[in-house]
This record gives structure tokens, C-alpha cells and sequence, in this order.
């Protein structure tokens, strides 16, 4: 039987539905936010689209079927990710951090855990609510380390929950939550990477815990211009913030470092598929315009053989992209969302590969790339940004690939074999 790489009925609905919103709801709506000078400002200029991706079911289609989601599996919102992102991987990002803030709710929580927290994300009257993933955190001098997938960086993790009585007391700060919220003041929930044992040295005294709006002792600042991410982020200061015991995650506890990694993993082929995205939009704009115009030939730019080499080259790897984020998302369904090293592995080759795309594209079009009317300065700024978004792939996601892969058990034929690839919290080990 051959290998099938053919959407199903249910999954181009997924892309028809995903493309419409994309190109009739949101697109109108970047051309007034995009010029806005605030990240914020322009964040919440974008609201009206995030409600109706809500009412859409689009916001939260990637919460089981069984709490009031969509029910798609990591490659059904993959598929739709990629339509969003090739308007705006930034409003992509929003919807996918209620996905990071509650698929740990769903892999490591209770049933009453999850009928909670999914059920309140799903069912919301006002049809703006926002989940998020608060595990990062600021550096304490100019020499720490800053990246959240360094086991350094996880050892060094200084946000305490003491228990106490049938609460944890919260101390410490995060930065780089997934979502200030629409008014700055913070997501309506938020899992939080925290330190419960203070006595285990390392990344096993770690444990995820959910934070809802409004818990007194906690104040969330939304980032400068100078923070710019995908999305509007924030730092989050916990003074004494009182959290139910009940809230804690039972399976992370003292696991907090597979939290990570498991996380990672989902986000790994959304952010390759985002990239593609990207270098989709750059591509179709840089063919358009090879069709239109000749340059200073009789012709249009398009007969011209270098140009012609350069779009087909694009287009080749473009595809290539797609193919492996679908495989990615792909395999982590077929191993309950685990499988760490392919996640890490397809998002820098997929992200990487498609900043040169772009860039290649700008050269078609020549002086002109810089026009409001082309939208690369956009596509730029987001192709640069996601090799270096989610940890990083200098850092954390290649250090993940290089600890697994030194392990005496891994199976280099496990992606060909179609077997599982743990994460092993190998890293720790190596280096």
C-alpha cells in the first residue's frame, strides 16, 4: 500500500474553514494593527477576530471533544495552523498558547482537573478566553543562562510553591508568559512551572501548577517594544500568591522537566508549519509580481531563468516544510503527543529553511521588497523571529536532539520504524 499524503474529507474542511477565517476575518483586520507602534495596542486591535475564531471553534480546537473542544489531533491543527499563519503567525500564536497552557492539563491532570480548566476555556460566555504557559524565567545576572530547555536554566528555576495547609504559597517571577491577557492584566489561566521541593536539586523537585485570573498576589506586566515575541507576552511577579493545593497537576509532580519537554514537543510542528506559513504568503506575493512585472526586460521577470530557478527552488522546499511538519504532528499523535527529538528536529529544519525562503523571495522582487504593498517587511520580521521563538534552536532545541541522540538506547531508525522516542530527560546528562 503506498504511503498517503492526501488530506482527508474532514481535514480540507479543516483548511477550507481555516482559510476563510483567515482571509475574510483576520486579514482586514492586520492591515489596521500592523502599523501600530504598541505591540499591546495592536494585540488587542486584533481581539474581535480572536472572538470569532472562538465562536468559530478555532480557538479551541485542539481541547478534546470530550471538554467542549474541537477534538483535532496535533496534525488536523497543524493543517489549520498553517492557513493562519500565512495571514499572521503572530494571532496563530494566541490561539495556539491555549493549547500550551491546558494540554498539560489534559496529559497530566485529573478528570475533575480537566472538566475544570478545559470545560471554563470552552464554555466561556464572553468568548474571549485566553489559556497560557508560564515556565521561563529572567535571567538573575548578565552570565545565567536564559533558555528554559538548558537543565541549568531548569535547576535554576526559582519560582517556590510551599505548601501550606491545602494551598501553595507562590514566590518569584516569570517571564515570557504566552499571554498578558486583553487588558495586560493576565490570561484567564495559566500553567505555571514551579519548584515544590526545594530539597531535590536539579529538574526533579519541579511540578505545574494552574493559575487562574484574578488570584491576589500576582501582578502581570505586559512587555516594551523591546520584548517583542510573536504575541503580546508578559513577566509575572508572585508575591505570596495563595493557590489552591488542588491546583497542582498530579502527574507533573516533580516531573515538571517532561512538562517541558512534552510541551515543546505539540508546540514543535505548529511553529515549523507556522514558518511555512510565512514563506508561503512571501512566495505567492514574489510570484505575483515576477508574472506582472518585466523589470528591464521585455519579458516578464518570471521567463527569466534565475528568477524562474529561485521560485522553483522556494517552492520545492516550501513543500518539503509542509511534509515534514505533517510527519511531526503525525508521529506525536501516534505516540500520545511524546516523541520530543522529532518535534525539536522539525522545527529547526522547517523554521531555518524558511528564512531563506523569504529572503530569497525579497530578491525576486528586487528594490521594491521594502513597499507596504508586498508585506515583507512583515514576513521578515516573523522568519527571523521563529528559529529563535520557543527557547531557541541554537540553544534549547538542538541541545534536546543532541542529549537524546547520545543516549546508548536511542534508535537512530525509530522516525523510518514509526517506534517511540521518549525524551528520557536525557539532556541533563550531556555536555
Amino acid at each position: 500500500m503506498a504511503i498517503d499524503f492526501t488530506m482527508s474529507l474532514a481535514q480540507k474542511a479543516v483548511q477550507a474553514r481555516a482559510r476563510a477565517f483567515s482571509e475574510n476575518v483576520l486579514a482586514p483586520l492586520i492591515r489596521t494593527a500592523d502599523p501600530d507602534a504598541d505591540l499591546a495596542t495592536a494585540f488587542v486591535k486584533k481581539k474581535p477576530a480572536y472572538v470569532e475564531a472562538y465562536r468559530q471553534g478555532i480557538a479551541t480546537a485542539m481541547l478534546p471533544a470530550a471538554y467542549g473542544g474541537g477534538g483535532y489531533s496535533c496534525l488536523d491543527f497543524t493543517i489549520a495552523t498553517e492557513e493562519i499563519s500565512a495571514i499572521d503567525p503572530g494571532f496563530a500564536c494566541t490561539v495556539l498558547c491555549n493549547g500550551l497552557g491546558l494540554m498539560p492539563v489534559i496529559w497530566y491532570g485529573t478528570e475533575e482537573q480537566k472538566r475544570r480548566f478545559v470545560g471554563a476555556a470552552t464554555s466561556d460566555p464572553s468568548e474571549q478566553y485566553l489559556a497560557a504557559w508560564t515556565a521561563a524565567e529572567p535571567r538573575r545576572s548578565p552570565l545565567a543562562v536564559n533558555d528554559i530547555e538548558d537543565p541549568r536554566s531548569l535547576s535554576d528555576i526559582e519560582l517556590t510553591a510551599a505548601l501550606r495547609g491545602d494551598r501553595y504559597v507562590l514566590n518569584g517571577r516569570k517571564k515570557w508568559s504566552s499571554a498578558a491577557g486583553w487588558d495586560g492584566l493576565g490570561a484567564d489561566c495559566q500553567t505555571v512551572i514551579v519548584r515544590t521541593d526545594r530539597k531535590i536539586v536539579g529538574a526533579r523537585g519541579l511540578s505545574a501548577i494552574v493559575v487562574e485570573r484574578g488570584t491576589p498576589g500576582i501582578a502581570c506586566h505586559a512587555p516594551a517594544r523591546d520584548d517583542d515575541r510573536m504575541e503580546t507576552t508578559a513577566t509575572i511577579e508572585f508575591d505570596d500568591a495563595e493557590v489552591a493545593a488542588e491546583n497542582l497537576l498530579p502527574g507533573s509532580e516533580s516531573n515538571g522537566d517532561r512538562v517541558i519537554d512534552r510541551n515543546f514537543a505539540w508546540f514543535g510542528p505548529m511553529a515549523a508549519i507556522a514558518a511555512a506559513g510565512v514563506a508561503r504568503a512571501a512566495y505567492e506575493v514574489a510570484l505575483r509580481f515576477s508574472k506582472r512585472y518585466a523589470g528591464r526586460s521585455l519579458a516578464p521577470l518570471s521567463r527569466l531563468e534565475n528568477v524562474g530557478i529561485i521560485l522553483g527552488d522556494v517552492a520545492a522546499k516550501i513543500e518539503s516544510a509542509r511534509y515534514f511538519a505533517w510527519r511531526a504532528a503525525d508521529y506525536l499523535d501516534k505516540h500520545d503527543q511524546h516523541g520530543e527529538i522529532f518535534g525539536a528536529m522539525c522545527k529547526i529544519n522547517v523554521t531555518e529553511m524558511m528564512f531563506d525562503c523569504v529572503f530569497k523571495c525579497m530578491q525576486v522582487v528586487g528594490s521594491r521588497e521594502g513597499d507596504s504593498e508586498f508585506g515583507f517587511n512583515r514576513h521578515l520580521h516573523d522568519a527571523a523571529l521563529l528559529p529563535i521563538y520557543d527557547s531557541g534552536n541554537m540553544a534549547a532545541q538542538r541541545r534536546r536532539v543532541r542529549g537524546i541522540m547520545a543516549h546508548e538506547r536511542f534508535n537512530p531508525r525509530a522516525a523510518l520504524d514509526d517506534d517511540a522516542v521518549f525524551s528520557l530527560s536525557l539532556a541533563e546528562g550531556v555536555g
